[in-house]
This record gives C-alpha cells, sequence and structure tokens, in this order.
C-alpha cells in the first residue's frame, strides 16, 4: 500500500463534512483510500457497477436511513443520478439529529457528471476533493524515472516488467474507449477518439489549435473542441489556460494541452520503455508535463496555475499563484546542465515572481543566479507542500 498524500485531507473533510466526493479516473485508487479509511471507523461500502449493490438501493431513503451510524461509500455514483435527491434529504434530516459529518464518501470517475448532478441538489452539503495518480512525492527518489515512464496509475507503476506495465496502460485505454465513454460521455466512435487522443499525445505541451487538429480527422473545430472537453472532464487531458493580466503585453490565448498521466501518453505512442521514450520527440513534452502534474498536485489548496507566453517570445512553463497571491515560476528543463532562455528571463521582468526555479532530473539544488534556483522535482514539491 503506498500512502497517499491526500488521505490526510480526505479524512479532515470527513471530519468536518456530512458528505465528501472523491473525483478522480478510473484505476487512481480511489475505491483502495476509501476502503482503508474504511477500515477506521464503521463504514458500508457499495459499487454502484454491482447488480446486487444497486438492488439493495431500490428503496435507497429506506435502506440508507438504517445505515446512519455509518460511513457509507458510495461507489462509480455518478450511475445512479438520482440518488443525489434522495442524500440532499438524508444529510438535512441527519442535521437535525445533530448528524453533521462523516455521512457520506462519493466516488466518481468523471468531474462534469459528478459535479452537475450533485452541484444541483447537495449544494453546502459536499466538499470536492480530485485524485490524480502517483506523484513525484509518494514514491522513491530512485523510483522517479519509472513513475515518468510508466505512469502514475498504480497497477501500471508496479507492474513487475516495462511489458505487462505496458500491456496494463493500453486495455485500460481501450476500456475507456469502449465502454466507459459511452457510458459517461456521447456516443464517439472509439477509433476517432483514440485517433484523437494520440495527436494529443504527440502535440504533448502544445498550444492547442483545433483547426489542425479538425483538418487531420476530418472534422469540424467544433466537435474536436467537444471531443477536448470531453477528455478533460474525464480528468484525463489538462488544459493549461494562459496568463491573463492588465499588461499591454500581446500574450497567447490559447490554452497548453497535456495528456495527464505520462504513462498513457507513452502507451498512446507505443513507447515501452525508457530507452524508447528518451528515443523519441516527445520525451521533452511528456517530462515537462510530468512536472506539471506533480508540482500542480503538491500545490496548496486554492492555488491557481497557467503558463506565460507572449508574441514577442517571454515564456514560462508554470506559473502558480498560491492563495495569499504570491506567484511562483517554474521552468522544466530535461537537462542535467540546465539554461534558461532569454525569454524566460523577459517573462520574470514582466512578472516579478516571488520564486524563479528551474526544475531538472538532478538531484542536487543549486543558484543559477541571484534570483534563479535549479533543483530536482521531489524538492520543488516539498517547498510547494509545505505552504499548505
Amino acid at each position: 500500500m503506498i500512502e497517499r498524500h491526500i488521505a490526510t485531507d480526505l479524512i479532515e473533510r470527513l471530519a468536518t463534512t456530512p458528505a465528501v466526493a472523491l473525483l478522480g479516473p478510473r484505476q487512481v485508487g480511489k475505491t483502495t483510500l476509501a476502503l482503508e479509511i474504511g477500515k477506521t471507523t464503521p463504514s458500508l461500502y457499495l459499487d454502484l457497477e454491482s447488480d446486487a449493490d444497486r438492488a439493495k438501493l431500490s428503496e435507497p431513503e429506506l435502506y440508507l436511513s438504517g445505515h446512519q451510524d455509518k460511513l457509507v461509500i458510495l461507489d462509480e455514483v455518478h450511475r445512479l443520478p438520482g440518488l443525489f435527491q434522495i442524500l440532499r434529504g438524508l444529510i438535512d434530516s441527519g442535521r437535525r439529529e445533530g448528524l453533521t459529518s462523516g455521512r457520506f464518501l462519493l466516488l466518481g470517475s468523471a468531474s462534469i457528471d459528478l459535479l452537475a448532478q450533485s452541484g444541483e441538489s447537495l449544494a453546502g452539503r459536499v466538499s470536492y476533493l480530485e485524485m490524480g495518480g502517483l506523484d513525484a512525492l509518494e514514491v522513491d527518489a530512485q523510483a522517479m524515472n519509472r513513475l515518468w515512464v510508466r505512469g502514475g496509475f498504480p497497477d501500471s507503476f508496479l507492474g513487475a516488467s516495462d511489458r505487462s506495465s505496458l500491456r496494463w496502460r493500453q486495455d485500460f485505454i481501450r476500456t475507456y474507449l469502449e465502454r466507459d465513454v459511452p457510458m459517461l460521455g456521447p456516443r464517439i466512435a472509439a477509433e476517432t477518439l483514440r485517433r484523437f487522443w494520440t495527436m494529443l499525445a504527440h502535440q504533448q505541451s502544445g498550444l492547442m489549435n483545433a483547426s489542425d487538429f479538425a483538418r487531420g480527422l476530418g472534422l469540424d473545430s467544433k466537435t474536436i473542441a467537444n471531443y477536448l472537453d470531453l477528455l478533460v472532464d474525464l480528468l484525463l487531458v489538462r488544459r493549461l489556460e494562459p496568463w491573463h493580466s492588465n499588461t499591454a503585453k500581446r500574450l497567447v490565448k490559447s490554452p497548453r494541452i497535456y495528456v495527464r498521466d505520462s504513462g498513457l501518453v507513452h502507451a498512446l505512442l507505443g513507447l515501452g520503455d525508457e530507452e524508447a521514450v528518451l528515443g523519441h520527440p516527445v520525451a521533452g513534452g511528456s517530462w515537462e508535463g510530468f512536472v506539471i502534474e506533480s508540482l500542480i498536485a503538491a500545490a496548496p489548496e486554492g492555488s491557481l496555475a497557467n503558463f506565460y507566453r507572449t508574441a514577442a517570445g517571454a515564456e514560462i512553463d508554470l506559473l502558480i499563484t498560491l492563495p495569499g497571491g504570491d506567484l511562483w515560476v517554474y521552468e522544466v528543463k530535461r537537462s542535467l546542465s540546465p539554461k534558461v532562455e532569454r525569454g524566460f528571463h523577459h517573462a520574470c521582468q514582466d512578472l516579478r515572481p516571488q520564486r524563479q526555479i528551474v526544475i531538472y532530473p538532478g538531484s542536487e539544488t543549486y543558484p543559477l543566479s541571484a534570483d534563479i534556483m535549479v533543483m530536482p522535482l521531489e524538492t520543488a514539491g516539498q517547498m510547494l507542500r509545505a505552504r499548505a
């Protein structure tokens, strides 16, 4: 059992909120974590993809009201959208009886479905947490490259070999395309969506240009935007928005697109081990996406993530605005002797951040200049987590 940092936050929220929704792609470990928490308190687990468990909820209000003294864990809760109205009534009646926290733990594999359904009926009664795969602070430093190559899904990361890990990821992709997408989203041809997903992997860390994707797939730009929205809502792709400010600078307005799990990037491109990844043009973009996901995961709740790019060439890979307003900026380099370009310096002159950090795959921390620190991903992530 790999200890997950999100566990502490989840336990704290259950202690203060009637319902907590834990969102994340399939197979990132939501159920495992929920069951571990369930061992520490009286609990009831229901898998809503199981016919037997769904049958228990044929009269949901009657059944659940008989378990008011337990933490009720509802897995794949989006399978029964009508349940949210019932949960609202149970939470409100429980509050009148002094049951104000730790009633329901809702697990879901998509953001938009769960948020839309529960937003109507559980407003003010539910706290949301997003759970991703394993990140750089949850594995040993010696396993960092393996985490990058195989990705953060525990079954992939812990695979007996690179070959078995790649097979697991390929099966995961196939299952999502053939089973989960039709269930959670609109009807889309699996092969078309796979080609689009693969094109996104090839363009990892690139600016979104719907017209280019539309020409490549023979579709219109609106359809491409819908496909991207679906993958973002399934928490499989990140749309990193550009920094907006009131300066007179001409800022790039298109978002950057990242397949969120580096292991899925490599599986979509058929790259089975570290040598194959390092020999492919996607290596730099893949490493950048891996670093950005880990830093965002480590950032305190309420932080904002953006990138910065101007028409004149000033550019920074990642900006994190901390809850207090401090701005930390990060440049990602896949080199043991990293250098920053003139565009980074110009961007820092525009933004005047509190910290300027270059992330590289080495193990030492050292100053690159009076204002810029070079450090490994693990150290940078710990600094962010310390601000929580």
